[in-house]
């Protein structure tokens, strides 16, 4: 009974593109580079047959209406991109942000927007100034007592935790994880996570995630085939600051302090952010784009990894978009492909 049962979940999750939190296809074509512009605080997208060469969709403009779908600021900063739990559809977080417009870097909340197709949106904003009333989990402890002068909400990602369990039975929820500065409970920013539900509409309270005891932001998780853990790339702000990795056997935690030899070292003194992990098709190594932006212009690159994550090397300027920013990386289907490129082309003419 038991091999009986492993075969059958090995076939549902080859079916569904699905291993411990990495929601992907099954019929790889092409790549999605869904990503922050650097000419304005929208979301644009990129597509690529190798994952090497892209082009840009709608010229690089905004792929959705960011004044109506991000509700506090009507700017969007940050997109990750990943498929539905169940395979049937799109979710999308970004950073509810317009640095243009408030001319300073603070903001209060994220957005959680799904699509069936990648072109048509629907979206949830949460304020996180509003406190308690906003999330699904009323009777939970707070971790802050003033929510009110949250100032932080930065770039939240997501990862799908099939093992979550909410207060009613149901079980599986997306894992969201992003950064926060509560300008008069913290001292530095911290990583946090909530979940939200299987509609993609409902929030539970931060939770802390990681504290080194000094600020980190911009992570990125991956389940690691390799190792059967979860592995994560951050930026750190103190002791040797860049991007470093740390693992975990437990999406929740601990998570260890980084090896700080192993780590993003060939920018040198240059600063560097906003790390976003993928693979090639039909390869167990890694590639990590992230943006090197101390210099003018500045270079959103990708470099290489091991199977483990580790051990960085390669750099280049990532070809053919013309002003990428931070994002993620999204196999897609030769169907999703062309979907979006017809789309394109209506678009643009």
């Amino acid at each position: 009974m038991r091999k009986i049962l492993i075969s059958i979940l090995f076939v549902l999750g080859a079916s569904f593109g699905y291993s411990q939190g990495n929601i992907q296809t099954d019929k790889p074509y092409g790549y999605l580079y869904c990503h922050m512009s650097d000419e304005g605080e929208w979301t644009s997208f990129a597509l690529s047959k190798d994952g090497k060469v892209f082009h840009d969709l709608l010229d690089g403009k905004p792929v959705y209406d960011t004044k109506k779908l991000n509700g506090i600021e009507g700017g969007s900063r940050d997109a990750f991109i990943t498929r539905a739990y169940n395979n049937k559809g799109f979710v999308m977080t970004t950073t509810d942000m317009c640095v243009k417009n408030s001319h300073q870097w603070f903001n209060y909340g994220l957005n959680l927007l799904k699509s069936k197709d990648l072109i048509h949106w629907t979206s949830v904003t949460f304020d996180f100034r509003r406190g308690p009333a906003i999330f699904c989990d009323p009777e939970a402890p707070d971790f802050y007592k003033d929510y009110s002068k949250i100032c932080r909400v930065w770039a939240p990602q997501i990862m799908w935790d099939a093992d979550y369990v909410w207060p009613d039975g149901e079980q599986g929820g997306y894992f969201i994880y992003y950064s926060l500065l509560n300008e008069k409970e913290d001292k530095y920013d911290r990583i946090f996570y909530s979940y939200a539900d299987k509609s993609f509409t409902k929030l539970t309270k931060p939770r802390l995630l990681i504290d080194w005891g000094y600020a980190t932001i911009d992570t990125d998780i991956n389940w690691l085939k390799s190792d059967g853990m979860y592995h994560l790339m951050i930026k750190k702000e103190g002791g040797k600051p860049g991007i470093f990795t740390s693992s975990s056997k437990v999406l929740t935690g601990p998570w260890p302090e980084p090896d700080e030899s192993d780590y993003v070292d060939f920018e040198g003194k240059k600063k560097c952010e906003g790390p976003s992990a993928f693979q090639l098709i039909g390869e167990d190594t890694w590639q990590v784009g992230y943006i090197e932006y101390s210099s003018k212009p500045k270079h959103y690159r990708i470099c290489k990894a091991d199977q483990y994550l580790r051990n960085f090397h390669d750099p280049m300027d990532i070809q053919g978009v013309k002003a990428p920013q931070h994002g993620s990386f999204l196999w897609i289907t030769k169907k999703e492909y062309n979907r979006l490129e017809k789309w394109n082309k209506k678009m643009m003419r």
